[in-house]
Order: C-alpha cells, then structure tokens, then sequence
C-alpha cells in the first residue's frame, strides 16, 4: 500500500538522494491523507479489533461487521493508491494521477525507461518526502479497487481470479505480515498512516474468514 510508482534508472550510493530529490520536485510532494468513513466501533483513525465485535450473535453479521472495519484499510487512499482502475498509479489523499506519468507495465513495476526504482529507493527518503520499500510496484490490475464499495472489494478478494491468486487464507499473511503492505502503516514523514495496526488487520482477515467470510 505505497502511493507511487515511478522510473527506473541505474544509480550509484551517491546519485541516489539527487534522484530522489529530482524525483520529489516532478512528484510536486504528497499531501496529508485523511482515513476514510468507513462505519465501525472505533473512531475512524483506529482500527478495531476482532473481539470488539463479540457482541454480534449472528455469525454472518458479525463476519460482515469485521470486514466492514477491515474496510477502513482497504479504502483507505495509501491502499487505493496502488490499486487503481487504470494503468496509472494515484498520489495523495485525493488520489490525484501519478506525476510525473507512468505506466503499470507487465510486472507493475512501470515501463522503460520509466521503471519505478530510480526514485523510490528501498526506504523512504524523508528529506525529499520520497516514499520507498524494496518491492515498490503496483498491484496487479485484477487487484484494481479503486472506485468500488468495501462489499465489492470484500467480494472481489475472496476471488482467486481478482485477488493475485491466492486462497483465502493466504490474506491473512498477505495483509498482516507483507512487508510492502507494511509500508501503510509507516509512510514516512508527511503522510498519514491507515488506521489501527498491520497486526490487527491481519487479525480482522483471520477473524472474517472464520465466521464465514461474509461481504457487507
């Protein structure tokens, strides 16, 4: 969950905070996010955990409830970012069109010579407001989530077809323990981070497919 994807050049130890900061003035810097208004027990820049929602008898509910708070991640515009309906990656909270522009390319990681390393390093480079990680890329386009409800996102990654082709219980790693997801919630000086923890998203995956993986 990153919020750009840009070129791809070979640089050296010392070129490399010159890249970044060529790369920071095109990118024109990353405004503040703001969470979304997704609806759940907690206020919207926390995360709820799977137990806060015991009180739901009827398992369906319930399942469907944790989905709905796992929402405020997936909906969230450091997630959306990297999952967008074009081939095109989105910046900020208003998930503006990546500037400079660049393309998804087979591999999500852009297209020659615009390949996304030569300015997301495999950290973020705060003195250029330059996010980074080591497999910066975006998702798959049968991943796009941009524009759709939290209920068609839920019904859409229960679908190996649409979800990079994993089993169900693959997401529990895939959004509790990737380490590029885990940029979400540690995006460098600048940027909000989405709600709650990589940890209790992880739980609120887990905790959604035992009672049944029900969609708002």
């Amino acid at each position: 969950m990153h919020d750009t994807v840009t070129v791809r050049r070979k640089a050296s130890k010392g070129q490399r905070p010159r890249v970044l900061l060529a790369c920071a003035l095109l990118i024109g810097g990353v405004a503040l996010l703001h969470p979304s208004d997704a609806a759940s027990q907690a206020s919207p820049n926390m995360l709820a955990a799977p137990e806060s929602f015991a009180g739901i008898a009827d398992p369906q509910k319930r399942s469907a409830a944790i989905f709905t708070e796992l929402g405020k991640v997936l909906t969230h515009p450091r997630c959306v970012n990297c999952h967008p309906a074009s081939d095109h990656p989105r910046q900020t909270d208003q998930e503006r069109v990546h500037q400079p522009p660049v393309q998804r390319g087979a591999d999500g990681f852009g297209v020659e010579p615009l390949r996304c390393p030569a300015c997301h390093g495999p950290t973020n480079f705060d003195p250029a407001r330059m996010p980074g990680q080591p497999h910066w890329h975006l998702a798959p386009a049968e991943m796009a989530w941009e524009g759709k409800s939290v209920g068609e996102i839920c019904a859409q990654i229960k679908d190996p077809q649409r979800n990079g082709g994993r089993r169900p219980e693959e997401l529990i790693e895939h959004i509790g323990s990737d380490s590029l997801v885990g940029w979400g919630w540690a995006p460098g000086a600048g940027r909000e981070p989405v709600p709650g923890t990589q940890k209790i998203a992880g739980a609120l995956v887990e905790a959604w497919l035992q009672t049944g993986a029900a969609c708002p």
